[in-house]
């Protein structure tokens, strides 16, 4: 990742800016020492967590959801039902 002073970041903003909505994450350092990263904002933040199930309680799965439509499916790929 690359890093880049403050003076450099404000002198290059825009192409930088352009860099990081492309995937390119850059941090931005003062005397060195890094102090903020950039990331695009598709970019998954450091420590988020997908939360499974969040959706449990709210919505029912049959238990044939996996054969649910077979036979129609097998009609129109060609198979014998």
């Amino acid at each position: 990742m690359r890093t880049v002073n403050i003076h450099e970041a404000k002198t290059n903003l825009s192409r930088l800016v352009e860099e990081a909505a492309k995937g390119e994450p850059f941090l931005i350092a003062k005397v060195g020492k890094p102090l903020v990263k950039v990331p695009s904002l598709d970019a998954p933040v450091a420590g988020q967590v997908r939360r499974l199930g969040f959706l449990e309680g709210r919505i029912a799965v049959p238990d044939d959801f996996d054969r649910m439509g077979s036979i129609e499916i097998e009609r129109l790929l060609g198979g014998n039902a």
